[in-house]
């Protein structure tokens, strides 16, 4: 089973890119998790759409996605919502043949507030219905306060570890039923 996971953040460091890593750590034999950025995606503008056509560094990410049996996306939560860079990704991924029509996503998220990216991935699931993608409702994964669960680049929280492990169970069968 090939799985894209897509960091919806930019910082090296990010606890969204080392939550992924987690992933990927713990996922079952059969789970290929490859772990992507938003690197060199430009800000979305139709005018430059309109002149150029959708970037290289987009068409190869829609290829990706559409190549994967899956998607989990890992978004850290700005104010309340979806990191910008996470949003216009998606915007650029949608245009020309949207890669997420009835594609089976998973959403989790960590930040070092206590409700752990919450807010932003019931934001996050809202775009995805608009992508028409089929997200997985339960179980959900919402890990904070992140600066307590990982050091050094990696999870050390055994029951972070854990919830991992049963989400991963639980979206391998949804992947399959798709």
């Amino acid at each position: 089973m090939k799985i894209l996971a897509i960091s919806g953040a930019l910082r090296k460091d990010s606890y969204n890119t080392q939550l992924l890593r987690a992933v990927r750590e713990l996922a079952p034999k059969d789970m290929e998790i490859e772990i992507v950025t938003l690197h060199g995606i430009p800000l979305y503008d139709g005018d430059e759409e309109d002149k150029h056509g959708v970037p290289e560094s987009v068409k190869a990410l829609q290829a990706r996605v559409r190549e994967a049996d899956g998607i989990i996306i890992s978004t850290p939560e700005y104010n309340f919502s979806v990191a910008g860079v996470l949003k216009n990704g998606l915007d650029w991924l949608s245009r020309s043949g949207n890669p997420f029509k009835w594609k089976r996503v998973g959403v989790m998220g960590a930040s070092g507030g206590p409700v752990g990216t919450a807010r932003a991935q019931y934001h996050l699931r809202q775009n995805l219905v608009g992508l028409e993608a089929i997200t997985m409702p339960k179980p959900e994964i919402f890990v904070g306060p992140a600066d307590k669960k990982f050091s050094g680049g990696r999870l050390t929280d055994e029951e972070t570890k854990k919830v991992i492990t049963t989400w991963l169970t639980a979206f391998k069968e949804w992947v399959a039923k798709g």
